[in-house]
């Protein structure tokens, strides 16, 4: 089955993380972990980091994207 890519150009996708068999998300930079309590570990990409991993609540994708984008926003 073919998946659509996301349209938005700060969302560039999502794959499937084959050593975990969990999905997750790149954006802006960084990647988006589901973990098993249902929280998520954001993490950047690559070095230089601009913000420290961190977890993120259980909420939506679109929840962690927003609290990304304000991390970015407010330290940067």
């Amino acid at each position: 089955m073919h998946q659509e890519q996301p349209t938005s150009p700060m969302a560039i996708a999502t794959s499937l993380d084959l050593q975990t068999d969990r999905w997750v998300v790149r954006y802006r930079g960084f990647v988006l972990i589901p973990q098993s309590d249902l929280t998520w570990l954001v993490r950047p990409e690559r070095s230089p980091m601009q913000l420290l991993p961190f977890r993120a609540p259980a909420s939506s994708v679109a929840d962690v994207k927003a609290l990304v984008d304000w991390r970015l926003n407010h330290n940067g």
